[in-house]
Parts: C-alpha cells; structure tokens; sequence
C-alpha cells in the first residue's frame, strides 16, 4: 500500500475518524485506524470501530499501490497533526509503515489486521436536516441527561421522530430538556425514537460541518417499532458515523410539564444570564442561587450568614402572585443558556413545583421550540 495525499485534508480526515476510538480498548486492535487504498480509486478510505460507535471518512490521494493497513489511530492522528507543511507520503512495507513529509519520517508498526471486526453498513436514509439545527439542539438537551451510568436509559438522548417533527428529550430525574426542530423525512408517516447515548451524540454534532445537510439514517429494527435493539446513523459532508442506541425505553417526560402557570416572567435572556453567573461566585456547589420575582423585578441572591454574599436586581416583566424559589446555580443557567431567543419565559406553580424555562416565539401564540423544566431546591 501506498500512496501522497496533502497534509491538511489527510489530518483532517484522520482527526475525524480518531475521534471516536476508546480511550480503554477491551482489545488492542480497537485503538486501531484501518486506511484502506482500493484499486481503481484516488480515495482513501479511513474507518475506526469499537463496537459501539464508527466512523467511515474518505480523502482524495495519489494511490500508488492499493491495500489496506491497521495503526495505532491516536498515533497517527498526532503525527499527521504536526507535520510540516509539505505533501504526506505513506508506505506500508510488511509489519511497519513509513510516513514521510518533507525532512520528517515516522517508522510506526502495524496491527493485525485479519482480528479487525468488520465495520456495520450504514442504515437505510430516513430523512435530512440542517446541520446547524442539529447542532443547536443537541446542545440544547444534552447537559439534561444524567451522567451516571446505573440507569442507563437517563444517559441518552431521546430523538422521537413524527412527520416532519423532531423531538430532542433528555433528563436526569432533576431536569428535563426538549427541543423541537423541522426535518425532511422519507417517509412522512415514520412514527419511531431512537435513544442515543449523549456522550456519542454530542461528540458526532461537534463533528459536522456548518452550513451543510446531515443525513439520518435508521436500521430496520429501530424504524419498525417504538424502540428496541437498533442503530443510528449520521452522514455529513461525505463521513458517515453509527452508533448502537441504548436498548431501553426513554421516560413519559410530556406529563411532568405543568398544563398551567400560576405566574410567567418575561426576562432578557443574556443580562440574566450574566446576572446568575456573578452572584453565584459566592455560591459552591451545595448553595441555592435564590430569585425573588415581584412588579417589574427579580432580586437574585446567594449566601447567607458568615458566609460571602451578593445581590442583584433586574427589571422583568412579571405576571402573578410574587413567588420566591431557589435552585442549583448550574442547573439553572444550562436552561437559561439554552435559550436562543433575545427574552425567555419563566413559568411558576408553586415555589416547591417544577419550573419552566422557554424561549419566546417570534409570533404570538406559537408554541416554544424549547423547553427546560427544573426542580427547584427546598430552601427555609
């Protein structure tokens, strides 16, 4: 096997596939990248597997001699990261390979690449989307899901998929996220969710390229029924990622969300934000951030005692009995920094009952693309 390829897009494509290699592989082959140069073909395929996650990425080269090799990916991502600026040579001579750019040269070993699991086909396309809007909704929901690994159904994100709606979910048992975003499907009658390890998902959506379409695909298992044993797949801008979803059903998360609002305040979303992040320099990981909502103010403190303290006041518009209620400070600023819109709706029950955090559509009337319910903290 051999063959030149340019540096950058060859990095490129190797720090892509390299991103989804385990950090422990239960088999020394799993840390392997498998480069693969057909005949007839100036595209280099590169794939990495762990039985969970892959990745499948191809780069234009000059092949030489077609074949296929196994490295160490880590390896070969840093490599190829700091080489200088001159076209790649790479040559695979029986158990080692020689990359060479410009004055450098690497000797790396080669890993048995007859005990490399073959990789999964792709699932059949199901439908579209912009990039970006992906991106902005796992985002989104993704600091809901729980990181804790006994309860493996609250580690996922839930992708429920109805026409040409797509429903973003996570939660924790402390907070729940969901997003709506518009997709182009397939089949307009597809009924289905696939729940997807987040880790996994917020990985693949930093990896996609802006302004772009990502393609999602579903395999049969997971298409034909509400959930189960099943696989999903992302193509982008020529790459393709699967991944194994999580073979559990995600919680009936519509009915926590109250019917009614006792009060509703309308705040601007960026001065609250900040607001949140300075008094909550007093607060460590065990103190309530505590808001006080009345006419046309929210007085936000933390601390009390011998302890540091801080206040601040803004101007809101309010609606509703004055309530008072105390949250964790993360808690409460990963809903209020998911909110993409210039102003953001609080709603309220009671200062024990669940909150609710929400953009603030463009038209009245129309439903919030965003939502965050969060439970706040029993203060005295």
């Amino acid at each position: 096997m051999r063959f030149r390829a340019d540096r950058d897009s060859f990095a490129d494509a190797v720090a892509w596939t390299a991103r989804v290699l385990p950090a422990r592989p239960s088999m020394p082959v799993l840390a392997g990248m498998r480069l693969q140069a057909r005949p007839d073909s100036s595209a280099l395929r590169l794939s990495s597997f762990d039985y969970e996650v892959s990745a499948r990425a191809e780069v234009e080269v000059s092949v030489e001699e077609s074949g296929a090799v196994l490295v160490s990916g880590r390896l070969l991502a840093e490599i190829v990261r700091n080489l200088p600026d001159a076209p790649v040579d790479f040559r695979a001579d029986g158990a080692r390979v020689l990359v060479t750019c410009g004055s450098a040269r690497f000797t790396l070993l080669t890993l048995p690449i007859e005990d490399y699991p073959s990789l999964p086909d792709m699932p059949e396309g199901s439908g579209s989307l912009s990039a970006d809007s992906f991106v902005g909704a796992v985002r989104q929901v993704s600091p809901a899901a729980s990181r804790d690994d006994t309860l493996p159904m609250l580690t996922g994100v839930n992708i429920a998929f109805s026409g040409d709606t797509l429903t973003l979910a996570a939660t924790d048992r402390y907070r729940i996220a969901v997003r709506e975003l518009w997709w182009k499907p397939q089949d307009p009658g597809l009924e289905t969710s696939a729940l997807v390890p987040a880790r996994t998902l917020h990985e693949i959506a930093r990896s996609l390229t802006g302004g772009t379409d990502l393609g999602l695909a579903l395999s049969p298992a997971t298409a034909g029924s509400a959930q189960g044993e099943g696989m999903i797949g992302f193509e982008n801008n020529g790459r393709r990622t699967t991944t194994r979803l999580i073979d559990s059903d995600f919680v009936k998360y519509e009915s926590r969300f109250p019917q009614e609002s006792a009060a509703r305040a309308k705040v601007a979303t960026a001065p609250l934000i900040e607001a949140v992040k300075r008094v909550a320099l007093v607060a460590d990981r065990n103190t309530p951030l505590r808001l006080s909502f009345s006419d046309n103010e929210v007085v936000l403190e933390a601390g009390s005692g011998d302890d540091a303290q801080a206040a601040e006041a803004l101007a809101v518009e309010f609606s509703g009995e004055p309530i008072r209620v105390a949250f964790t400070p993360d808690y409460f600023l990963d809903g209020l920094g998911a909110v993409h819109s210039e102003n953001a709706h609080i709603d309220f029950t009671l200062p024990t009952k669940p909150v609710v955090l929400s953009d603030v559509p463009a038209e009245e009337g129309q439903a919030p693309e965003f939502r965050y319910l969060v439970m706040p903290l029993r203060v005295s």
